[in-house]
């Protein structure tokens, strides 16, 4: 006779609550928080391809272009989305292809080019922006004003901790 836990996959974290002994705090910490993120992402990126057929990356790439009117190289867009160039270069050929975006040559380099919404991308940008900004109150819900508040300062230490360990390049 097989168990439930043969049957249903366990996330990392509830693994690790069946073995404290075997975890740091620390590691827990990381695991309930990369859980969070998953759950949320993956929850974003499912209404994103239901209610408007694009994908988490796309979305995330006009939200970069709607921040910068004056348009951004592929260059930027790679710093800023924390992604190859080659990465960026695949989504701005689709987001073009839709007609969300253009592309035009830098003026005193052509070879460089800058990537801009399009009336019409800026439009549906925002109408999914809303819907957005809508769907993580929902996901949020749950969670009280001061609740937020609390966690707020303390996910700003805890970036700022992984940056410092990624500075050091992982030494304690």
């Amino acid at each position: 006779m097989m168990d439930d836990r043969t049957i249903i996959p366990l996330d990392a974290e509830t693994k690790v609550i069946e073995r404290p002994d075997d975890h740091k705090t620390e590691l827990r910490l990381w695991l309930r928080l990369l859980t969070c993120t998953t759950l949320i992402e993956n929850e974003v990126r499912r209404r994103l391809r239901d209610q408007f057929d694009i994908t988490l990356p796309r979305f995330d790439l006009l939200a970069q272009l709607d921040r910068t009117p004056n348009g951004m190289t592929l260059g930027e867009l790679s710093q800023r989305m924390m992604v190859s160039n080659g990465n960026i270069t695949g989504l701005v050929d689709r987001l073009c292809e839709q007609g969300l975006i253009v592309r035009r040559p830098l003026p005193s380099d052509r070879r460089v080019q800058i990537v801009s919404l399009t009336a019409e991308g800026r439009k549906f940008f925002r109408v999914m922006a809303r819907e957005n900004a809508e769907w993580v109150g929902e996901i949020f819900a749950d969670l009280a004003a001061r609740d937020i508040e609390a966690l707020m300062p303390l996910l700003a230490k805890t970036k700022a901790s992984a940056r410092k360990a990624r500075r050091n390049g992982g030494a304690s």
